[in-house]
């Protein structure tokens, strides 16, 4: 009974520590590519893991062509984000950081990421959110920003 017990509890904390998925909602073509996938930009839906009832819409562009469709090209730096409210209410799995990486995930084979960084603004009681991409060498200054209003009835937790 306790080995089961823990192999669920192994499990569990896991599935925890996993990347943050993103659930593709639409795409639509912006180039034709005569081998492999056209140029497109994709729409991905993110949930913020620590705030039920926020979602965040990422447009951004993905290279086509046999490069890739294969997963080896490298994206533009390119992207657009909008988080709202989808829930009826707002909550939070405990105290939020002053700022916190909500999400990243790699964007070319070697050294670039997207990232999705949720920042507190206690003065206004909102919840701001940030995507942008990095390189290790020449990062990118492109960037998205977009907030989330929390009723002053509901104030944020901060660590």
């Amino acid at each position: 009974m306790r080995t089961i017990l823990a192999g669920i509890i192994l499990a569990g904390s896991t599935l925890a520590a996993l990347p943050l998925h993103a659930q593709q909602i639409g795409e639509v073509s912006t180039a034709f590519r005569f081998l492999g996938k056209n140029d497109r930009i994709v729409i991905e839906a993110y949930d913020d893991p620590k705030v039920v009832g926020v979602s965040c819409f990422v447009s951004r562009a993905r290279t086509g062509g046999v490069s890739g469709t294969v997963g080896l090209a490298e994206d533009t730096a390119d992207a657009s984000i909008a988080c709202r409210q989808v829930g009826d209410t707002l909550s939070f799995k405990g105290k939020l950081p002053k700022q916190e990486d909500v999400f990243s995930e790699r964007q070319s084979i070697l050294f670039k990421r997207l990232h999705i960084v949720r920042i507190v603004d206690p003065v206004r009681n909102t919840l701001v959110y940030l995507t942008y991409s990095d390189k290790l060498i020449d990062g990118s200054p492109k960037n998205g920003v977009t907030a989330v209003p929390v009723p002053r009835s509901n104030p944020i937790p901060i660590k």
